[in-house]
């Protein structure tokens, strides 16, 4: 895995193993759950692109690794599954945005990678499969993130057919956020780039916080204070603070790099 920081505010990360379509095995999965734990505690930190290099973006998991998993108990293969669950989680609640950058087949547990990337950009030609079925297993710790990116009916679909769909299949159900050429790929993740480094640093995190904890939540009397509560106290901060200043004086805030 390579990771690079062009600019303080901006971190790549790239799986690299293109030779095996960048598919899992335990060396990937504890390089991804350490590099994004350590990536969350970076307050300079304003986005994260998650790509990879080679023809694919994930296909899943490693022939060879499955080959060893063949052998496993049940308390091995339990054991095996919760460092991908953790790792999945780990990247779910960086409170970094992370853009994903798919250029290529997204299968299987490259479709959790996918799942929990907050803004998504793919090739046209991509091609997105929950493939699991077809080996008589089951997509079952990145079921909540692709069930939660995709919607229940089109993973119930694709879930139990394992059928392959279009990245336009996907754009269409709101999993991926922006279609683009393999030309004009890199560009339009550079743009969402620059846009989310202009936020607020805090007050894009506080966003991305704010849809997790609401998502599917009634709207009850706490929550209505609850959201009360957490726009009081982004406004008394110097960021706040800061953003409406800039905004009424019309200059650039404080923040803005470059």
């Amino acid at each position: 895995m390579d990771v690079s920081r062009p600019t303080p505010q901006v971190a790549r990360v790239w799986l690299n193993r293109p030779e095996v379509r960048n598919a899992f095995n335990d060396e990937v999965i504890a390089a991804l759950t350490s590099t994004f734990a350590e990536l969350a505690q970076d307050e300079q930190l304003r986005v994260i692109v998650l790509g990879a290099h080679g023809k694919a973006f994930c296909a899943g998991a490693d022939l060879n690794w499955m080959k060893a998993m063949a052998g496993y108990s049940w308390e091995e293969n339990r054991a095996d599954a919760q460092k991908l669950a953790d790792m999945l989680w780990t990247l779910d609640q960086c409170p970094v945005p992370i853009v994903g950058r798919i250029q290529g087949d997204c299968y299987a547990g490259g479709m959790g990678l996918a799942a929990v990337c907050d803004v998504l950009v793919a090739v046209a030609g991509a091609t997105f499969c929950l493939s699991e079925a077809r080996l008589g297993l089951l997509p079952a710790t990145i079921s909540p993130y692709v069930v939660r990116a995709l919607g229940q009916p089109a993973s119930r679909r694709y879930m139990v057919t394992a059928e392959r769909f279009s990245a336009a299949r996907a754009y269409a159900l709101g999993m991926v956020h922006e279609l683009a050429t393999a030309e004009t790929l890199d560009d339009q993740v550079d743009e969402l780039v620059r846009t989310l480094v202009a936020n607020g640093p805090q007050a894009t995190r506080a966003c991305k916080r704010l849809v997790q904890d609401v998502s599917g939540a009634p709207i009850t009397e706490a929550l209505r204070a609850e959201t009360a509560r957490r726009i009081a106290d982004i406004r008394a901060r110097d960021e706040g603070r800061e953003g409406v200043a800039s905004f009424l004086n019309k200059r650039p805030p404080s923040w803005l790099v470059g």
